[in-house]
C-alpha cells in the first residue's frame, strides 16, 4: 500500500501531513507513524498530522472546517503542537478547504487561524489560567505542557541532557512535560531552547513552547508587554496576548509555514 503524504515545516519543526478526509490512513498502526517520522528509515520528521473531517457538533460555538490529529515522532498521539497547528492551516489552503481564515479542532478545543502575507500564519491559541511559579521554574500548559527556565548561556546549553533529566523527573511523573530554556534578549524580545516529549530531543522550534514563554515571562515580570518576540533555533516567532484578571486570553501564535515536498512511500 502507498501513502501519499505532503512535508511542511514551520520555523524548522516539520511535519509529515496527510490527507485523512477518507479515512484510509491505519491510525493505530503507532509502528508506521514512527517510521514514517524517521529521519533514516522513513520521510522524517518530529510529528505526524492528520487533516480530517469535522461533523459540526451542535455544542460548538462555530463550524469547523476540519479537525486535526497530531502524532509525535515516537508514534503516540499527542497533545497540541503549535507549529503543527499553523502548517495544516497552510496544507488546508492547499487542499482548497479554506480560503484565508479558519476554525479547526485539535485534541485542546477549537483554534481559529488567519493566512497572512509571506506564509505568515496566525493562530490562536487556548487561553491559560493557571500558572505555577516557583523559585527557578515555571509551568503552565499552552495546550500542550511546558517547563520554563532562565538560564546563564542558552547558546551552549546541554539542552538534550538538561531537558531529559527534568522531563523525566518525579517533578512531572510518567507523563512527562516539555522543556523550555530561555535567555532574555531585551524587554520584549526572547530566545529560547526547548526539549520535547515524544521527539526526546530538542526540535528547532516549539509553538505551544513559544506561546509559553511568552505567558510565563510576563507572568514573573520579566517584560510588561503584551507582543513578545521569540528567537527560536529554526527562526523567529510572535506571541500576542491579553491579561484578563489572572487569565492570558486572546492568545496569538503568529509565524511562518512552508511547504517543503510531496510524495508517497510504500509500507
Amino acid at each position: 500500500m502507498k501513502i501519499s503524504f505532503f512535508k511542511y515545516q514551520g520555523t524548522g519543526n516539520d511535519f509529515v501531513m496527510i490527507d485523512n478526509r477518507q479515512n484510509n490512513f491505519p491510525k493505530v498502526n503507532t509502528s508506521l507513524i514512527e517510521k514514517l517520522c524517521n529521519r533514516r528509515f522513513g520521510i522524517g520528521a518530529d510529528g505526524l498530522i492528520l487533516l480530517e473531517n469535522e461533523e459540526i457538533a451542535s455544542n460548538l460555538a462555530k463550524p469547523t472546517d476540519f479537525r486535526m490529529v497530531y502524532y509525535n515522532s515516537d508514534g503516540n498521539q499527542s497533545s497540541m503542537c503549535g507549529n503543527g497547528g499553523r502548517c495544516i492551516v497552510a496544507f488546508a489552503k492547499m487542499l482548497s478547504i479554506i480560503d484565508n481564515e479558519t476554525t479547526f479542532l485539535a485534541t485542546d478545543g477549537l483554534h481559529h487561524a488567519s493566512i497572512l502575507d509571506n506564509d505568515s500564519i496566525s493562530l490562536q491559541m487556548k487561553n491559560v489560567a493557571e500558572i505555577k511559579i516557583e523559585n527557578d521554574y515555571v509551568f503552565l500548559n499552552t495546550g500542550s505542557p511546558h517547563h520554563v527556565m532562565l538560564v546563564g548561556d542558552l547558546e551552549n546549553y546541554d539542552v538534550k541532557k538538561n531537558g531529559a533529566t527534568i522531563r523525566y523527573s518525579e517533578l512531572y511523573g510518567k507523563e512527562g512535560s516539555n522543556v523550555n530554556f530561555v535567555k532574555q534578549l531585551s524587554e520584549n524580545h526572547f530566545a529560547l531552547r526547548t526539549y520535547e516529549r515524544g521527539v526526546e530531543a530538542e526540535t528547532l522550534s516549539c509553538g505551544t513552547g513559544a506561546t509559553a514563554v511568552a505567558i510565563a515571562m510576563h507572568a514573573i515580570g520579566k517584560t510588561n508587554a503584551h507582543h513578545i518576540y521569540l528567537d527560536v533555533e529554526g527562526g523567529k516567532l510572535e506571541v500576542s496576548f491579553e491579561k484578563d484578571g489572572n487569565s492570558y486570553t486572546n492568545v496569538f501564535l503568529k509565524g511562518s509555514a512552508t511547504f517543503v515536498f510531496q510524495g508517497e512511500i510504500a509500507w
